[in-house]
């Protein structure tokens, strides 16, 4: 991935739309894989300024390092978010992943950064 010439945002969602159905990262995960590491926020926000995007980019796939969906609210409603993750074959609850572990996709194992 070529990251000198984009945005912060459009790095994000890149990053994101290469999660695997079924799987979950960090905002923490992806701001380390982009050499940013402070800015988990940033992804965060990135991720609520996705939902007015015409790309289809799964938000949902991004939680907390906790496995907690802090960012469910910005779905329309409160179960949204885990609703989508259980359809892909991830269970929740009480807002959070089980298995978290088991479900964690860190990018800067699974892509490559050249």
């Amino acid at each position: 991935m070529e990251f000198d010439k984009i945005s912060f945002f459009e790095m994000v969602y890149q990053v994101v739309e290469q999660i695997p159905a079924g799987r979950v990262t960090s905002y923490g995960a992806i701001a380390r894989y982009l050499g940013s590491s402070r800015s988990s926020r940033m992804v965060g926000w990135a991720m609520n300024a996705s939902h007015s995007s015409t790309r289809s980019i799964p938000a949902h796939r991004v939680v907390n390092r906790n496995g907690l969906l802090t960012g469910m609210h910005f779905f329309g409603d409160d179960q949204t978010m885990a609703r989508l993750l259980e359809n892909e074959g991830v269970k929740v609850e009480n807002n959070r992943i089980v298995n978290f572990k088991a479900h964690f996709w860190d990018p800067a194992l699974e892509l490559d950064i050249s």
